[in-house]
């Protein structure tokens, strides 16, 4: 089969990435295989292939947004989770996606960058059909992720929510606060992404170095940025909550205590997701009608499509079809 192979973690300018011929992966006891019918393209993807992630293998298949076809023609979803010791204090309390022993799709195991893969199957989430394989994709990580995020953050119906910073996963948590009856307040970079912001409801759109009119409830950050993380403590109202939806950041700035945290303010990080956030998220998205804006990339151009995401070249989500 095909696959896009890491070999060696490098900026992706450099097309770290190598399609390659492997053999198709034999499932273990306990594994479904899967034919890769498309599969998104996360930032998370990014850090691993450039090496902001340390690398835990010689060489390793990204991606982590799988939709895939069984023997049976059962088409399932494969998010970042890819399992769990389900014997440690986090998982004896149900939180799963704070286990000790975890295993990462595309990281720690073999991902979707690929014609085929194997997956644990009770970590394989059965898909709506209402969802087509393309707008499935990216609802399997940045879609779950951005639902975690506003879990997180303890957003309640009818709240000012500021995202700060609006890709793949901010365009995907916007409608379902819409839905909620929040008000909706985007804050980022490029010209496209506030438009996108604009065109789905977005109730104030401004750049990165602008804040939002209001004091927010609650904040959701999507850039892999410090900085970011500060601007948006700086919009909460006393008692507000900043959650950080990156798995990466590339400091922390000092700040004032006083005027930003003071006043039980609070940030909170967003660890992975549960096997119940994708079930829940892909509920909502299925009776609110979510569809995300998709970039198509064959398998071949996964360097590409890792650029784009890394230029902010995409507007929404890029998926891999091979």
């Amino acid at each position: 089969m095909k696959a896009a192979v890491l070999e060696r973690a490098a900026p992706v300018s450099t097309r770290p990435l190598a399609i390659r011929d492997v053999p198709v992966p034999q499932p273990a006891a306990g594994e479904i295989l899967l034919r890769v019918r498309a599969c998104g393209v996360c930032r998370t993807d990014l850090h691993i292939v450039e090496g902001e992630l340390k690398p835990i293998r010689d060489h390793v298949i990204p991606g982590h947004q799988i939709v895939g076809e069984d023997a049976e023609g059962g088409r399932f979803g494969v998010t970042w989770m890819a399992g769990i010791d389900g014997t440690c204090e986090f998982c004896r309390r149900g939180e799963e996606n704070l286990c000790d022993s975890p295993s990462f799709t595309g990281y720690s195991v073999d991902g979707g960058y690929a014609e085929y893969t194997v997956a644990r199957a009770d970590f394989a989430i059965p898909l709506p059909t209402g969802l087509d394989d393309l707008q499935a994709a990216p609802l399997l990580c940045a879609g779950v992720i951005g639902f975690r995020s506003l879990r997180v953050a303890g957003v309640q119906r009818g709240e000012r929510v500021g995202l700060f910073g609006f890709g793949a996963s901010a365009h995907l948590a916007l409608p379902v606060l819409r839905a909620w009856g929040c008000k909706v307040y985007v804050s980022t970079r490029g010209e496209s992404h506030r438009k996108l912001a604009e065109s789905l409801g977005a109730d104030w759109v401004g750049s990165e170095r602008e804040q939002p009119p209001v004091r927010l409830d609650r904040a959701v950050t999507f850039a892999p940025s410090g900085d970011v993380v500060v601007s948006a403590l700086a919009s909460l109202r006393k008692g507000g909550v900043v959650a950080i939806n990156a798995i990466h950041l590339d400091r922390i700035p000092q700040f004032d205590y006083d005027s930003l945290l003071w006043g039980e303010r609070q940030i909170r990080s967003v660890a992975n997701v549960t096997r119940a956030d994708a079930r829940d998220f892909l509920q909502i998205a299925g009776e609110i009608g979510l569809r995300p804006r998709v970039t198509v990339f064959r398998l071949d151009q996964a360097n590409e499509a890792l650029l784009a995401l890394k230029n902010d070249a995409i507007d929404g989500a890029a998926v891999l079809v091979p």
